[in-house]
């Protein structure tokens, strides 16, 4: 029953990823003009903006935050976990199996996130590891069934889903589990990708 609930699911994304797409100037990449997604609110498209002239302004277009707190982070920011792009993460978000984790604060969510993504702040990533597929233990957490995660937060000089990571990994969530989106919102919406949830 799972399997036949995943192949109407896969060939409706499909479905509605490729109807009426002549019209794209600016796709994901040339054989994707967009992506469906399933979402707790329902399927959503992933597409980018196609005004050629769009251009990032306000938050999102600042390059020089100061360091401490706002640092270049690692591109891997633990041994064992993989770092991705937005293929990757788009792949994910389209996968049943996998969660993608807004590791941001609440009102950085609240503020505008990537299509499915579920929010889990950084701060209580450890609370929050039963919704990952790990069981409560009386020393932690038990993590052999652990599901496939990708985290992201604003950027490459964000440091809330790195310390997320380490604090998974740390908890006994395994490495190879876990994805890195680096280039998180700022990227993301640079590349004009949807943003659900804006203000």
């Amino acid at each position: 029953m799972l399997e036949m609930k995943r192949l109407v699911l896969a060939i409706t994304l499909l479905f509605a990823a490729s109807v009426g797409r002549a019209d794209v100037t600016v796709g994901i990449t040339k054989d994707m003009p967009s992506v469906a997604v399933q979402t707790p609110g329902g399927l959503v498209e992933i597409n980018r903006i196609q005004d050629t002239e769009n251009e990032i302004k306000g938050e999102w277009a600042k390059t020089s935050r100061p360091c401490p707190d706002f640092c270049i982070q690692p591109f891997t920011p633990a041994e064992g976990v993989t770092t991705i792009g937005e293929l990757e993460l788009i792949a994910m978000l389209q996968d049943p199996e996998a969660v993608v984790v807004d590791s941001r604060t609440s009102d950085w969510f609240q503020g505008g996130t990537i299509p499915g993504a579920v929010n889990i702040p950084y701060t209580f990533i450890l609370d929050q590891l039963g919704q990952l597929g790990c069981e409560p233990d009386f020393d932690g957490w038990i993590c052999d069934s652990a599901k496939p995660v990708a985290l992201f937060c604003n950027g490459i000089w964000c440091g809330q889903s790195p310390t997320a990571i380490r604090n998974m990994i740390e908890a006994g969530y395994p490495a190879d589990r876990i994805s890195y989106y680096r280039g998180g919102m700022q990227v993301w919406r640079m590349l004009g990708l949807t943003v659900t949830g804006e203000d």
